[in-house]
């Protein structure tokens, strides 16, 4: 068996592996080595913001996950895209920056995980991004994370702004700075027209460093032990079965549906769980794979008069020279995604954070190039994604197999708390008040979805429930708490508790989850665990 010797062996090169491997290289005593199961990001359509339709459509670079089915949620079983590729979901995902509500970390820090909080957390937001405006009180400068404000033009984007003035809601200049509530331009994480991932922000720089190792294809099937003491990873590239020793720390980055899962081949978990599988317990957590939150969201889709830029750009001879002026100078229209607005209300049921979020789409899901009269133009049609912020519901990762290559049971259990139900109806009527402004109505062809057949309250419900999705937001499968929370997974520093030299540093570590898109945070996460591992937090 190959074996080989790090200082650091981080598992998994996804937003929190590409950052932790950029700040534990900046000591040029630390030799680092990241395990990526997936391959390089050099696929061309991972590159142009556009081609995260295609990316996304075709699950390109992804685990290929689906859940059990989801009991409250039609009892459909539902994808839950994961990039599996060098830069992880930061290179798959629809690239917005959201970093959350200062109260979202207040409420981590006041539930047991001290030193996050809004005041500790800022500096690593800051630290991560070089904001198109400078740095502010707020913003950061000169981070590696390039971000900026959708650029995408239409007029629909000016009506939606108009509708939802005309409907009370306010325009918020910057949801990432002083107050999140209102409607607001997207920022999205693009850098001269193109994906600003963490492989690009990140990883890439420091591959010239000489202490850093990057093993592609690799998937890791369990962290080796020396009684408690975590000593290296246990992988498989190409057939071989190797191990990649750790003289410091091991630094799991899975994700919240790896981490927990390779905890558990490694003996860490429920011991009642884990002698289903004949898994020798290591240390007993029963929180491992628990506590599995994501954002709900239900879609309602309009047909559109006229034709906007999405089906105008899609017409082959255009579309061509489109993605050529996107590729060779990082403009035009495949440099944005269309849309580029996002929402954060208060529905009734909101107490002091707003409890849902819009995200706009400007175009079809499935559209496609055609070209006439070869390919007739697909219908043209807009959308808003309502979004559940703060769901009551939990689920969990759990093994389906000791095979470290078994895809475990996802259970999300969507809308299995009542409150979701309440507040994701609430707020589709909250965003069917603003579509039915002056601003918006001249843009309405008819409603698709729901249509107009849908006319019960059960219908509604019915309808709902058969067609709401994951927002792609998964987090919480090992809970950071504090000592006396049975619950948590790892403490406060992120240090696996009972274990030794094991950190988990990813979304999976959310005490619970934030009212926003979840990649700022992860980030955030590994760029202060850097500071810890390092002591100069």
């Amino acid at each position: 068996m190959v074996t080989s010797e790090f200082d650091y062996v981080i598992v998994g090169a996804g937003s929190a592996g590409c950052t932790l491997a950029n700040r534990l290289t900046e000591d040029a005593n630390n030799r680092v080595l990241v395990l990526e199961a997936g391959g390089w990001d050099n696929d061309f359509w991972l590159k142009l913001p556009l081609g995260w339709g295609k990316v996304y459509g075709e699950r390109r670079h992804d685990w290929h996950y689906d859940t059990e089915p989801e009991t409250h949620a039609g009892n459909r079983k539902m994808e839950v895209a994961r990039g599996k590729v060098i830069g992880g979901s930061s290179s798959t995902n629809a690239m917005a920056y959201v970093r959350g509500n200062r109260g979202d970390f207040d409420r981590w820090a006041d539930n047991g995980a001290r030193g996050w909080s809004y005041k500790d957390v800022l500096p690593y937001f800051k630290k991560q991004e070089s904001w198109e405006g400078g740095e502010t009180e707020y913003r950061g400068g000169s981070g590696p994370l390039t971000t900026r404000r959708s650029r995408y033009a239409d007029p629909l984007v000016d009506a939606y702004f108009e509708a939802a003035g005309q409907a009370g809601h306010p325009f918020n200049e910057d949801y990432n700075g002083a107050e999140q509530y209102g409607l607001a331009r997207m920022q999205a994480t693009i850098r001269n027209g193109r994906r600003c991932s963490t492989s690009v922000a990140y990883l890439r720089p420091a591959l010239p460093r000489g202490n850093l190792t990057v093993e592609v294809n690799a998937q890791s099937t369990r962290v080796v032990f020396e009684n408690n003491r975590a000593v290296g990873v246990e992988y498989r590239q190409n057939g071989e079965t190797k191990i990649a020793r750790a003289a410091k720390e091991v630094l799991l980055c899975g994700g919240t549906i790896n981490s927990p899962q390779l905890l558990m081949l490694s003996g860490i978990g429920a011991p009642e769980e884990l002698a289903a599988f004949n898994i020798p317990v290591t240390v007993a957590l029963p929180g491992v794979g628990k506590n599995m939150q994501d954002h709900v969201a239900a879609l309602v889709i309009y047909g559109r008069n006229g034709g906007g830029p999405v089906q105008k750009n899609l017409r082959l001879d255009r579309l061509a020279w489109q993605l050529a002026q996107g590729a060779l100078f990082g403009t035009g229209f495949t440099t944005d995604l269309p849309g580029g607005i996002i929402g954060f209300l208060k529905t009734q049921y909101a107490n002091a954070l707003p409890d849902a979020q819009l995200l706009f789409i400007a175009g079809p899901l499935g559209a496609a190039p055609y070209l006439p009269p070869f390919k007739a133009a697909f219908e043209d049609t807009f959308a808003t994604r309502i979004v559940v912020l703060r769901p009551d519901s939990r689920g969990t990762i759990s093994l389906a197999s000791a095979d470290p290559l078994a895809h475990p049971h996802i259970r999300h259990n969507l809308l299995s708390a009542g409150n979701d139900w309440n507040v994701l109806k609430a707020a589709v009527a909250l965003f069917g008040d603003v579509a039915n402004q002056p601003a918006l109505k001249p843009f309405i062809s008819r409603q698709i979805a729901p249509g107009a057949n849908i006319k019960t309250d059960e219908q509604f419900e019915t309808f709902i429930r058969n067609t709401v999705v994951t927002t792609h937001h998964p987090c919480g499968t090992c809970k950071m708490g504090a000592d006396d929370d049975e619950t948590a997974v790892v403490d406060s520093n992120l240090r696996v508790r009972g274990a030794e030299n094991l950190r988990v540093v990813d979304a999976s570590v959310f005490p619970d989850i934030i009212g926003a898109n979840i990649n700022a945070a992860t980030i955030m996460i590994a760029e202060r665990a850097a500071d810890l591992i390092r002591g100069q937090a």
